[in-house]
């Protein structure tokens, strides 16, 4: 985790920033407010750029904050973290708990980097024991960023609205040329088989995404699949 003294510089940001995102989409403010709200931005951006400094490949994975550790979807992100890890990826999540902590544990347990990238929320915030770095942030687009900018690949493991938002973002991310071809994988078939079965009735169907960018998204069942499709990432070798 952080060390003492970079933890009183992350509180220190983070009592500058809190509830900014909350203002800066409150509606219409002059000026002065936006350009402020410019300034945190930045702020946040060159925390993160000055706090993930690595060289290993890294892998990010996805996943609600809600599943406990008896859970069999626990399980599996702790096997994709630890096979990941076991593999030479770096691992990083959103830092919290559920999917994010059992990735971040079989990571540390592989002795690979274990990171995250957490948000302040009214619940589900606190960041797990599993970290051997994390930033806070308040903002949740400079998180999203600080988490795809670092990795090759992305584990996409069940989750709500939040997994499905950074799932279809990567996805117009690759499918507009806006990052590399890199593997977007959704780990569950039983999770994840219906979603793709409406992409490719009613999105293919309409003509809405073609069948080439349906295939951005691949199923997988196992860590083992993961770590094979993560390594075919772009210069993966």
């Amino acid at each position: 985790m952080t060390n003492g003294s970079e933890g009183k510089h992350e509180t220190s940001l983070l009592q500058q920033v809190e509830g900014a995102e909350k203002l800066f989409l409150s509606g219409r403010r002059n000026r002065a407010a936006d350009l402020e709200s410019a300034v945190r931005f930045f702020l946040e951006f060159l925390h993160g750029f000055e706090s993930f400094e690595f060289q290993q490949r890294c892998v990010t994975v996805f996943g609600s904050a809600r599943f406990r550790e008896d859970h069999r979807y626990y399980q599996l992100a702790r096997e994709v973290g630890f096979e990941l890890g076991k593999a030479g990826f770096a691992v990083m999540t959103g830092g919290g708990s559920g999917i994010m902590e059992a990735a971040n544990r079989g990571a540390r347990e592989a002795g690979a980097l274990s990171l995250g990238c957490n948000i302040r929320l009214p619940r589900e915030q606190k960041p797990n024991d599993y970290l051997d770095r994390f930033i806070g942030f308040e903002h949740f687009f400079v998180r999203k960023v600080m988490l795809v900018k670092y990795s090759c690949a992305f584990v996409v493991m069940p989750g709500g609205y939040g997994t499905l938002d950074e799932a279809f973002e990567l996805a117009t991310l690759v499918q507009n040329g806006k990052i590399e071809r890199f593997p977007l994988i959704a780990v569950g078939r039983d999770f994840w088989g219906e979603m793709q079965r409406f992409l490719d009735q009613t999105l293919v169907g309409a003509g809405t995404i073609t069948r080439d960018e349906l295939g951005l998204l691949r199923l997988a069942e196992t860590a083992e699949e993961v770590v094979r499709i993560a390594r075919e990432a772009p210069g993966n070798g």
